[in-house]
């Protein structure tokens, strides 16, 4: 039987992400820009020949294998396309649930890649977005396989060319579901919608100065206020960031945080700081730390190549 070992699932950030305004269906308009980290999940799949799909290990405890966006996606190939094949599924879970970062899509979004090729049922990647948006709102841009703007409620998707950068992901020890937070009266709904050249010109003007440190970030999360108030030890560790002089930024809804640098050796230097000072539990709102990672910004999905346009 055939089988794809090592499958990598990337985590995303947002660098921005701004609420625009609200469909009447109940549906968040967002603008944001997506960006892979080199933080991975793992996938192996085995071909089976009776249907069947079988998971196997790295699954967010109680989750059971039909609410599995693993096993949802599988299934959803299988259906449109009619493939009697099967798939035996394993993996390794690196990236923190409910931490924003989009874990359980980018695993959704491989599985989805790895099995079309796998089955050799050939579809597009323009078909494989639309078989992914009903599994989750970020999952077609896993798919999409590049940095991007995105609008909408997050399915509208445009290239974006992002330089050369390094983060520093911080995970607190508290996590966030996404739907309270999107469901919070207190939720700023009405941000300026900007155009995605205002964006990519900030980037291009603030650029910094060969081995200087990076300006800042463009816009805002307006997602931080509402979860800084509801989950305290989120906010705790914001804070702990701030008074170590970063300036940490919230992705999707939370809980965990990024940094931004010129070059992964700065990363790696600021991680080994905060694990130093998280060890020795320097205050307590270093406890509000659970886990940090030095990681590069992709210019790609792993995964891309995988898939015919």
């Amino acid at each position: 039987m055939a089988s794809l070992y090592d499958v990598p699932a990337p985590a995303k950030i947002n660098l921005f992400l701004h609420v625009t305004g609200r469909r009447d269906d109940g549906y968040h308009l967002l603008q944001t820009a997506f960006r892979f980290i080199g933080l991975c999940d793992t996938l192996d799949f085995d071909q089976r020949g009776d249907g069947r799909i079988v998971r196997e290990g790295g699954q967010v405890a109680g989750l059971a294998a039909e609410d599995d966006l693993v096993v949802r996606a599988a299934r959803a190939l299988q259906k449109a396309t009619g493939t009697p094949l099967g798939a035996q599924i394993r993996y390794q879970k690196r990236i923190p649930s409910g931490g924003g970062l989009g874990g359980g899509s980018s695993d959704a979004a491989s599985t989805l890649i790895a099995l079309n090729r796998l089955w050799q049922t050939r579809l597009t990647r323009a078909q494989l977005m639309q078989l992914a948006l009903p599994l989750g709102a970020d999952v077609p841009v896993f798919i999409y396989g590049q940095p991007a703007f995105a609008e909408g409620i997050g399915e509208r998707l445009a290239p974006l060319a992002l330089p050369d950068r390094a983060y520093l992901v911080v995970q607190p020890t508290q996590n966030v579901p996404t739907a309270e937070v999107f469901s919070s009266p207190d939720l700023t709904r009405d941000t300026p919608s900007v155009k995605m050249s205002v964006f990519t010109d900030w980037q291009t003007i603030n650029a910094p100065e060969q081995g200087q440190a990076t300006p800042g970030l463009f816009g805002r999360n307006d997602l931080e206020s509402v979860v800084f108030a509801n989950y305290p030890r989120v906010h705790e560790a914001a804070m702990w960031l701030r008074q170590q002089g970063l300036d940490a930024r919230m992705t999707g809804s939370g809980a965990c945080f990024f940094v931004e640098f010129v070059t992964l050796e700065l990363a790696a230097v600021c991680q080994r700081e905060i694990i130093g000072k998280m060890l020795n539990r320097e205050n307590d709102n270093a406890a509000a730390v659970q886990n940090a990672w030095a990681c590069p910004g992709l210019h790609e999905h792993p995964l891309r190549h995988w898939t015919s346009s």
